[in-house]
């Protein structure tokens, strides 16, 4: 199969849902201009707002949202593949939401949807705390969608963390290309960012691509930015700064398939028990 364009669009999200739209528009169509067929934005594409009550006066379900709305007329106008990263999209009663990332056909037609499985509840060394679970519901399945080009494995983020989630979704669901938007944080990304993609990539001989939140935000919270494609061999092919902004790859499908036959780590994987510790029950 030939290679096909890549794009990640990479954003400062703020409190103003028309502003994002009006950024991902010029983004989206600037990933176009340049021949992408699939463009991927980052994690809350539509919103970046820390406080619960001002957040959930502004968010919708999903057959109202005009975030969603506004990006499968786009992909339909464009003739794209374009991946929303994710958007915080009410769930239930309205109380709480779903991180939900959409992949929308050139037809504008939702091929598939994916709740982020794992939320981010932590205390960072500086202080800065997160509660994702005082906002979001957690999802529980896992996701593939079928491309043109190959099976895509989805995620979010924190999700990153968690490989056996991506073991899964190329081993046991036969994906070849894994998507992993994000908001990470400075701190984090500094740490560990490059490191958990270039990982991922490498234990599943698969394509990663992540576009990501960058800079200052207007509650204070700085993102990390650094938005990367990375192929199956773990080399990175294309990174962005710390700025919004647009990052092409041409992407080669069959790559995955040669390196997995140079490492074959996915069907030499095998089922195995925990035992005790040792020493554990004797007198």
């Amino acid at each position: 199969m030939t290679a096909f364009r890549v794009a990640l669009v990479q954003m400062t999200s703020s409190r103003s849902v028309d502003g994002n739209i009006a950024a991902m528009d010029a983004l989206v169509r600037e990933a176009a201009a340049g021949g992408a067929v699939y463009v991927q934005t980052p994690e809350t594409t539509g919103i970046m707002d820390e406080d619960p009550k001002r957040l959930f006066e502004t968010l919708a379900f999903e057959d109202g949202d005009r975030v969603l709305a506004h990006a499968r007329g786009l992909a339909k106008e464009l003739g794209i593949h374009l991946h929303l990263g994710s958007l915080a999209i009410k769930v239930g009663d309205g109380t709480k939401a779903a991180n939900r990332a959409f992949v929308i056909a050139p037809t504008g037609e939702i091929l598939a949807r994916y709740d982020k499985i794992h939320l981010f509840d932590v205390q960072l060394a500086d202080g800065q705390v997160y509660r994702e679970s005082a906002r979001y519901v957690a999802g529980d399945r896992a996701v593939t969608v079928d491309l043109p080009w190959g099976r895509l494995g989805l995620s979010v983020c924190y999700d990153l963390r968690f490989p056996h989630l991506f073991r899964s979704l190329c081993r046991d669901g036969g994906a070849t290309m894994l998507a992993i938007p994000a908001a990470f944080t400075r701190p984090t990304g500094e740490a560990h960012w490059t490191v958990l993609m270039r990982a991922r990539a490498i234990e599943n001989g698969a394509w990663v691509m992540a576009a990501a939140q960058a800079g200052v935000h207007e509650n204070g919270r700085e993102t990390f930015g650094h938005s990367l494609i990375v192929d199956p061999w773990g080399r990175v092919v294309a990174e962005a700064g710390i700025e919004p902004g647009v990052i092409f790859a041409d992407v080669d499908p069959d790559l995955s398939t040669t390196m997995r036959g140079r490492v074959p780590a996915l069907v030499h994987d095998r089922p195995f028990e925990l035992a005790p510790a040792a020493g554990e029950g004797t007198p």
